[in-house]
């Protein structure tokens, strides 16, 4: 019987430690992270003032260490990027998607961080919802015949720009300078100048940029960079208090066998408190596959 499969978003003190528990827990466990040096942690210079550390220690050798044990326990750690979380076709469970593959799972744990800072556009927060957005598939259909625009640059805006596609009258892409995707569409239009502010009052009717166009527009969906946890999780429909991930006692969301631990919960952004929403998200997934059997 094949074992029930959990896939972790994130390598740092929550993922990992979410992936230990749900592995010693049964589970067969896979990690996906955007990469050595890429968390918080491998940023830190050092740390100190935590429990079994006789001396401060450099966060990256730390996350080594976190790595390496991983590893050990059977753990299987891949670095990509992941770009959509939905739920799964011909079977009960999730898909996440990358630029080049999928990952199907019984159990998603979210620790993939906290949520990038907004750019600083005039306009674009007192604009969220009523024409700025950060979910293609969530809001892609509320677009329907209109012109609609991205802003980013990467694989994850490509992504965004590709959902769009069936449903906006035309679809912009805003790199804020840089270039553009390999594979983006021919009818994706690309703008490369900078978003510099937006314009509406009660709904976005237009972009201005920094060489002084300003392009009709009533949708912008904000793809920079990678998607972050928050991100992914609002595409299953995960309940969110402003950018944090809300859960249970148990790590818990909403959506039955999705979980979050971390720095995308929100609150003390500590390592101790990490490791222990990990360890009861990796416990809860753990629990929630048994009772599903």
């Amino acid at each position: 019987m094949q074992m029930a499969r959990v896939l972790v978003l994130g390598a740092g003190p929550a993922g990992i430690s979410a992936a230990l528990y749900a592995r010693r827990g049964g589970a067969q466990v896979t990690v996906v992270h955007k990469g050595k040096g890429t968390s918080a942690l491998s940023r830190a210079e050092l740390v100190q003032n935590y429990y079994g550390l006789e001396e401060a220690v450099p966060g990256a050798e730390l996350e080594r260490r976190g790595l390496a044990g991983a590893i050990a326990l059977g753990i299987s750690l891949v670095e990509d990027e992941i770009l959509a979380l939905d739920y799964g076709e011909g079977f009960q469970g999730f898909r996440a998607v990358s630029p080049g593959k999928t990952y199907e799972a019984d159990s998603v744990i979210i620790a993939a961080g906290t949520t990038r800072k907004a750019p600083k556009i005039k306009g674009l927060r007192e604009l969220e919802g009523h024409g700025v957005s950060y979910c293609a598939v969530c809001d892609a259909f509320l677009y329907r015949g209109k012109v609609t625009a991205v802003l980013g640059s990467g694989e994850y805006a490509l992504h965004e720009a590709e959902a769009l596609l069936p449903h906006a009258a035309e679809v912009l892409l805003f790199t804020q300078g840089e270039e553009a995707p390999s594979r983006l569409p021919p009818q994706v239009k690309v703008h490369k100048s900078p978003v510099t502010a937006l314009e509406g009052t009660e709904r976005l009717t237009g972009i201005l940029l920094e060489n002084g166009d300003t392009i009709v527009a009533e949708g912008l969906f904000v793809a920079l960079g990678t998607a972050s946890g928050s991100e992914l999780a609002r595409k299953l429909g995960v309940m969110l208090a402003g950018q944090d991930i809300k859960t249970d006692a148990h790590m818990a969301t909403n959506v039955p066998g999705v979980f979050a631990a971390g720095d995308c919960t929100g609150g003390l952004l500590q390592i101790a408190k990490a490791v222990y929403q990990g360890a009861e998200a990796g416990l809860s997934a753990v629990k929630f596959l048994r009772e599903k059997k």
